[in-house]
């Protein structure tokens, strides 16, 4: 299986707690005003990238404490990133992913779009919500502005209400 990928940052601190291997995902149809990434808007851009090749250089660095999906939109390939989300969590990592969606949204629609289910369940941290320009802080850690969320997905799952998270 593959995925579109706007790039991949093999080692990074700053998109999750310890060291990320962070995978960005191509297309996005949120188009935020100032957003970080506008060149991962496009669904014709970026590359298509093996998910055996993912893997191989997630089981070659020794140091990585995780994956991050970032984007553009995870969400828009779900069931190639929740494919790449079950075999990161077999090699035992944490997984953590950004969305312009809430996280109300995901729930209320994984049943209905293909692969949101299995994605979800898979990410242990969801950063979630649209970046809003108005509510941008550079004091914030992994988001970019204040409507954002961290959210402990499990916990959520579990106790069926939001589990947020202010800083990880």
């Amino acid at each position: 299986m593959q995925v579109r990928v706007a790039g991949i940052v093999k080692e990074s601190i700053v998109d999750g707690p310890g060291i990320r291997y962070v995978v960005f995902a191509q297309g996005c149809r949120h188009n935020c005003p100032g957003c970080h990434n506008p060149e991962t808007h496009s669904f014709q851009g970026g590359y298509l990238i093996d998910i055996s090749t993912i893997i191989q250089q997630i089981k070659g660095n020794p140091l990585l404490d995780g994956v991050t999906f970032s984007g553009g939109e995870p969400f828009e390939q779900a069931l190639a990133f929740g494919e790449l989300a079950e075999q990161v969590k077999n090699l035992g990592y944490h997984v953590m992913s950004y969305t312009g969606y809430t996280y109300e949204h995901l729930l209320k629609n994984k049943d209905t779009r293909k692969g949101w289910a299995k994605l979800l369940s898979l990410t242990d941290h969801l950063v979630d919500g649209k970046f809003e320009l108005a509510k941008k802080s550079m004091r914030l850690k992994f988001r970019g502005s204040h409507n954002q969320r961290i959210i402990d997905i499990g916990q959520s799952m579990i106790l069926k209400k939001i589990v947020q998270y202010e800083v990880l």
